[in-house]
């Protein structure tokens, strides 16, 4: 029986390909430091670790007892616009962190690692995006994510360890931490309404986004070691269909059962059209149907109801202030005079 590390597997998407692993008949080893996810997350059945991808030995220590057969990188702080602000953050937790796993995965002889990555590697004006563009990041977490990737390239290159890379897009669903503020734009609404609060856009809602469902991306994922095709492979995969965030606020709505009530905040700097094309990750995979916006989003809300609220989190050790977007500043400062 082979074995399987998921990093962040206590989060949002990790927690997903975590029990879709363990669907698959793969032993299962989650580690997570908590820091976005939640013990409820973890699958039944699956053996959890608390740590941190930053304590290289104690991923020694794990990979030495596990004889780990695959690597499934998830864990990261996947915040773009916030990534500005927290640069060292940023880089520890998505790079040196990374650097951790695949100096272990080398040493240990892993199979294969599969790293999620992010479309903030494109940059702007290149939507649709497919894998043969030259990648050219806006934000410091979409810089990140390019230089795991450029790692796992070369650690091929060097070391003969198999990668599959995906760089999956505005993924929502049930799990997704709702107390986020910085990203999640769903999982943001529908906090925002169960608390009685408008939903909050930045900018005029024009922004164009391919939101994703998780159950369409986490198979996939989780599957994808078993496909010879795809190692030393880049993948985007995620939904076809592009919608503005002002048409997802009024879905959210409608699937809560609120009334639609939105505040414009200022814009912030971001990419105005991201979505991608997934031709190539057809070709390999499988062309497979697509679960609907509107039924993602109604399951999801289910699920929230189900749940409920969750308290808003304060990123608390912001680096550089300057052009922080006001809403988030207004935060940050509430929160040092509290102290």
């Amino acid at each position: 029986m082979s074995v399987a590390l998921v990093t962040g597997g206590a989060g949002f998407m990790g927690s997903h390909v975590a029990e879709q692993l363990a669907r698959n008949g793969h032993q299962v080893v989650v580690l997570d430091d908590l820091s976005g996810g939640f013990v409820d997350n973890v699958p039944n059945g699956v053996t959890f670790v608390k740590g941190s991808i930053l304590d290289h030995d104690l991923i020694d220590q794990l990979f030495k007892k596990h004889s780990f057969t695959y690597v499934y990188h998830l864990a990261a702080y996947a915040a773009e616009g916030l990534s500005h602000f927290i640069k060292r953050f940023n880089y520890n937790n998505n790079l040196i962190g990374s650097v951790n796993l695949i100096n272990a995965c080398v040493n240990y002889e892993v199979k294969c690692l599969v790293f999620t990555s992010s479309i903030a590697v494109y940059g702007a004006g290149q939507a649709p995006m497919r894998e043969e563009m030259r990648p050219a990041p806006e934000d410091s977490y979409g810089i990140a994510k390019l230089a795991v990737e450029q790692e796992l390239k070369v650690s091929h290159e060097m070391f003969g360890l198999d990668y599959i890379i995906f760089r999956p897009h505005n993924v929502y669903g049930e799990r997704q931490n709702i107390g986020d503020r910085y990203r999640n734009v769903v999982g943001i609404f529908m906090n925002q309404i169960l608390r009685g609060e408008p939903m909050t856009i930045f900018g005029d809602g024009t922004q164009i986004r391919a939101f994703t469902h998780i159950n369409d991306v986490a198979p996939t994922i989780a599957s994808s070691v078993d496909i010879p095709a795809a190692r030393n492979q880049i993948f985007n995969v995620g939904a076809d269909v592009p919608y503005a965030v002002n048409d997802l606020a009024f879905i959210v709505a409608g699937a809560m059962g609120a009334e639609y009530r939105v505040a414009h905040l200022d814009p912030r700097n971001e990419v105005k059209v991201a979505f991608s094309d997934h031709i190539k990750a057809q070709q390999v995979f499988g062309k497979k149907p697509q679960t609907t916006l509107a039924t993602g989003i109604s399951a999801m809300a289910a699920w929230v109801k189900a749940n409920g609220a969750r308290e808003s989190s304060i990123f608390e050790d912001i680096e550089v202030r300057k052009n922080m977007p006001a809403s988030w500043a207004r935060v940050e400062c509430k929160a040092t005079v509290a102290q």
